[in-house]
Order: structure tokens, then sequence, then C-alpha cells
């Protein structure tokens, strides 16, 4: 069963500046609660226990947000209102899960993993980039799901726009499993539409093996000078180990850029409306 997940949060977020000039984009609302929120609730439903937050140091508000005691603590005394009570137990619940480890240069994704190594206790582990929010089912437990029938590594994948394959890691597909998964054999960080193996896109959730940070360990920083976790992958593949594309059910949205921050916002509110539509038409 996996139990532990990591979460790559010291990235610059470059991508909504001029916001992550002054603010972690991890913290930034959607509808209301930090981004990152919904990334916990979706560990937490998958039944995750430990949550390893990977921040570097200029990102310390994001340890101060679930450290904010004082804060808290007067404000309860002075007002005693119900909803910031319950906003202090929920923010008290996930500190119990939640480690803090630091990557304070910016060299990729697999640099941020290789900080976990001394942390992960078991044999598989899952990591989730805060990016990428997947809204109306929860990936992660369809991937535990899947990673129980086959004994492998999963991986989340969803179809894209050959136009646009630069823009990801691109998986190539050799047998398949189901409706939803898929054996590869090997993954392209963002190739030239003429090299892509397909349309089928990494998105950011990954089941991984502990025996990664044995290739991690030995990887020198490739393309824009950063380690990446799809080349610690593919020598892994290469090695044997069996990974899976899951094509998962839910909508993927973008939080990492301004157009796609904007755009998931709009599609939670329509999501949480709906929601509430139908709960008021059950009661009545």
């Amino acid at each position: 069963m996996i139990k532990q997940a990591i979460i790559p949060l010291a990235g610059l977020g470059t991508r909504l500046l001029p916001l992550t000039s002054v603010f972690a984009k991890e913290l930034l609302p959607i509808n209301g609660k930090p981004g990152l929120e919904y990334i916990l609730n979706e560990c937490i439903d998958a039944g995750i226990k430990e949550i390893i937050f990977i921040i570097s140091k200029r990102k310390m508000m994001i340890k101060k947000y679930f450290y904010n005691d004082k804060f808290y603590n007067d404000l309860i005394k002075k007002k005693k209102d119900p909803r910031i009570i319950e906003e202090y137990k929920k923010i008290l619940k996930y500190r119990k899960m939640i480690k803090f480890v630091y990557q304070n240069k910016p060299k990729g994704t697999g640099d941020a993993v290789l900080k976990t190594r001394k942390y992960i206790k078991d044999k598989y582990f899952l990591m989730l980039l805060p990016d990428d929010l997947i809204i109306k089912k929860n990936c992660s437990k369809s991937m535990i799901v899947s990673h129980k029938k086959y004994k492998a590594s999963i991986m989340a994948s969803m179809s894209v726009n050959k136009k646009t394959v630069s823009r990801w890691g691109i998986y190539k597909l050799y047998k398949k499993l189901n409706k939803r998964d898929s054996l590869i054999n090997s993954v392209i960080e963002k190739p030239n539409i003429k090299d892509a193996p397909s349309n089928q896109a990494v998105i950011g959730r990954y089941i991984l093996p502990k025996k990664i940070f044995s290739k991690l360990k030995n990887l020198r920083p490739s393309k824009g000078g950063e380690i990446h976790i799809t080349d610690a992958i593919q020598l892994l593949i290469d090695n044997n180990e069996k990974f899976i594309a899951h094509n998962f059910s839910g909508k993927y949205l973008d939080c990492g850029s301004m157009d796609g921050y904007i755009n998931s916002s709009k599609e939670i509110a329509k999501l949480w409306n709906f929601v509430w539509l139908v709960q008021v038409m059950w009661v009545l």
C-alpha cells in the first residue's frame, strides 16, 4: 500500500509572475482556498499517511501557513468565530502529516525527489506536482488501484494536441493492459513534434519505486541545467522496471500559468456551484 507522498514546492513559479515575486504560487487561492489544499485533500482521500514537502528558503511562507499558531490562537481568543476555529483545526490536521525538506537551488524535479531519499520508507511512493490539478475524480486513488493490480510503477497520462507535444514529457506505449492502463517502453522529455513517439503526455502524478534514488544520484543535469525525473525513469525502464501509463478519468487543470490559474478558478467554482445545486435539489 502507498502511504507516503512527496510534493515538490521549491520552483520559482516564473509563469505566474508578478504574483510569485512576493507570494508562493501554491498558496494562491483557487475558489477560496490555496491550491495546495486541493493536492493535500487528494492525498488524504487516497489513503496517504505522510506527506513530504520539498521547499526552498525563499518559500518559507508555505511552512508558516501550517505553523502560524500565535495568529490563530490570538484570533480565536478574541473572536471565537466557529469558521476560524474550523480552519485552524484543519491546519492542525494537515500539519500532523507533513514533513519539510529543502531544495535551495533550482536543479529540477529529479533533484527535488533526491532530497527526500532518507525519508522514504516503503518500496513505492507517490509524487504529485502542484501545478497540475485533477478534479472530479481522484487520480492518485485510481493510480494506487492500478499499482496494487500490476505491482508496477504508475504515471498519469493524458492525450494532448500533437502540435503541443514539445511542452510535455511524452510516452511511447507498447502494450495496452486495459481501457486506462498501458505499458510504456520510453519517456521523452519535451520532444520535437517529428520525434514524439505519441501524443500521450506525462501529467504530474507518479507512483515511483524507491530504487529511483540510485539512478537520480548519478544523473548529471540535462536540458535547462536541471535533473529531470523522466531521465531516471528511462534508466529504470532500460533495466526492465515495469512502468505503466494510467489514462485518468478526471478533468486536468494547469495552475502553473496565468491563463491556466484563472481558468482553474472558474472551473472549480463551476464544479462547486453544481455540487451546491444538487444538494439543494436533494433537500427539496
